[in-house]
């Protein structure tokens, strides 16, 4: 697959095609896709189509969505709106708010310029024509999914509109949204390659397993659980859709050595040198090169990792030793988290010492936590998608992936506990399975508890979900759809240990938050754009 490079334009700017200079790796500028002299060829097609890739998400946006979570604290800045979205210190006139709609939008104008002239291309294989069209109409239906997701009723864009149009267009309600998307995806999934089917120059496009995995997101976020089991179902009971499973090592999964695997299903494309991203600079330990911290994960997430034995570190039975804290821990917080006294793998494959705790270092040479310095705020690293194989300044062309198998098994345990449905079999094909591959061993985190009711079981799934995609980008809107934002997102949000015994029993407070129900379930709509269209209307509370 091309690589590709991101352009950023809006819903009105969108319209009336500001952009005249041309990026390389086969990017035009986007004017000159509504010339007619344009369609010539395949490779001006597949030119655009890049583009549409490159507009689907961006690596700052899938980190840092992990701060608008309990999961993590951007303590530097305000990278994406995560500090002010997180603290629920914010208003129509957001940044981040104006960003997300017009780059979502401009990615649905380059599917629909895509969609309405690739036509004019006589001489284009058809079955190649068909795969772009469905490609397209997925990244479509993909954007209108995460502006549904964040903002509710939306415009919904079937066509390339004029400026006129866009000054004047509604929001469509949600429900008519989303049964687009179902009917886009529904259709391309009959069109598009398995995982298999493309040669290995097109690894990376959007497959027919993505387009089934999309859909049992939609569904999950829906709440429609037989639908999700349904979807989930055409993936993990069946090669005919392609071939998935889980990755042999959790820690492994996230490494440059092997991407494409069997458990990537949707990601970001990357190239080193030629596109790569750059947030570990601000996020990996100082030691390790970082030049400062600015996404931290919280303790709160790192208490959510379960003992070796399978219980929750405030169970009586559960063997926990607040002093020491990360001992016989899920193995997936050391695969992902770095702590106190965590042993680094270095680049030239030796390790050394991450002294975080002030006064822990014999030899005292980086100040890994320090207040008011460019370190850590929260007394923690992230280790999960740092590249050895890094460039100058951490950066990396590693693929960053947005669905992976291990969260079709996710979803499938929890559409199926919400049926009633959830057995053993169900268990051992998510859970343990899950567990296992992380390195689990003990009976008791691993074997079916029959005696669990469907509110426990809830809870370990709930659970399982936050632990397994950590730093992944995809807690806030698990915690928006079961409503629990409300609860985990007012208060403190904590760091660890470090701090005087009299308050919050030594956990560092970090940072303040605020969560209103009657409002932040929803994104308001760009005050910008309202005041560009009057006839978008504005969500509740705002």
């Amino acid at each position: 697959m091309k690589k590709i490079k991101t352009y950023k334009i809006g819903l009105i700017a969108a319209s009336i095609m500001l952009f005249s200079s041309c990026e390389k790796l086969d990017l035009a500028p986007e004017n000159q896709f509504t010339d007619l002299t344009y369609w010539t060829s395949a490779d001006k097609a597949l030119t655009v189509l890049n583009t549409a890739y490159s507009q689907m998400q961006t690596s700052t946006r899938f980190f840092y969505n992990e701060a608008l979570s309990d999961n993590a604290y951007n303590g530097r800045g305000d990278t994406e709106g995560a500090a002010s979205i997180a603290a629920g210190i914010y208003d129509p006139s957001l940044g981040r708010f104006k960003s997300e709609w017009n780059d979502r939008y401009a990615g649905i104008k380059s599917c629909n310029i895509l969609l309405e002239n690739i036509d004019r291309i006589d001489n284009m294989d058809e079955t190649l024509k068909d795969r772009v069209k469905a490609e397209a109409r997925f990244i479509r239906a993909f954007q209108h999914f995460q502006l549904m997701t964040w903002f509710g009723d939306i415009p919904l864009l079937k066509k390339d509109i004029s400026l006129e149009e866009a000054q004047t267009i509604e929001r469509t309600p949600a429900s008519e949204v989303r049964s687009f998307i179902i009917s886009e995806l529904n259709d391309v999934e009959n069109i598009l390659p398995t995982n298999t089917d493309y040669s290995e120059a097109d690894r990376g496009r959007i497959t027919k397993g993505a387009a089934i995995a999309l859909k049992a997101r939609l569904y999950l976020y829906a709440g429609d659980w037989q639908n999700v089991v349904t979807e989930c179902e055409k993936l993990i009971n069946s090669d005919a859709n392609g071939t998935y499973g889980l990755f042999s090592s959790y820690s492994g999964l996230f490494l440059p050595q092997n991407q494409y695997s069997q458990e990537d299903i949707l990601s970001l494309q990357y190239a080193p040198e030629d596109r790569t991203w750059g947030e570990f600079f601000d996020m990996a330990p100082l030691s390790a090169g970082a030049r400062l911290n600015a996404l931290a994960p919280t303790q709160e997430l790192v208490n959510s990792y379960v003992m070796l034995n399978g219980k929750s570190i405030d169970a009586t039975d559960s063997g926990y030793d607040e002093n020491e804290p990360y001992k016989n821990r899920d193995p997936r917080l050391t695969a992902t988290v770095v702590y106190d006294g965590y042993k680094w793998l270095d680049d030239n494959g030796s390790t050394h010492t991450i002294y975080i705790k002030p006064g822990s270092d014999p030899d005292d040479p980086i100040d890994e936590y320090a207040p008011g310095s460019s370190s850590t705020s929260t007394g923690y690293y992230t280790r999960k998608y740092y590249d050895p194989t890094h460039q100058n300044s951490l950066a990396s062309g590693l693929n960053l992936m947005m669905i992976r198998y291990a969260d079709v098994l996710l979803m499938y345990a929890e559409a199926k506990n919400e049926l009633g449905s959830f057995d053993e079999n169900t268990w051992d094909t998510t859970i343990k399975a899950l567990r296992t591959r992380a390195g689990f061993t003990e009976p008791s985190a691993l074997n079916f508890d029959s005696s669990l009711s469907q509110a426990d079981l809830r809870k370990v799934i709930h659970n399982e979900r936050r632990t397994e995609l950590g730093m992944e980008g995809l807690r806030i809107f698990d915690i928006r759809r079961w409503k629990t934002a409300e609860n985990v997102l007012n208060g403190w949000a904590h760091g660890a240990q470090f701090g005087p015994q009299s308050q919050d029993n030594g956990y560092l407070r970090v940072n303040l938050r605020t969560f209103d129900p009657n409002k932040h379930y929803l994104w308001p709509i760009p005050r910008d754009e309202r005041l560009i269209n009057p006839n978008l209307s504005q969500n509740p509370g705002w």
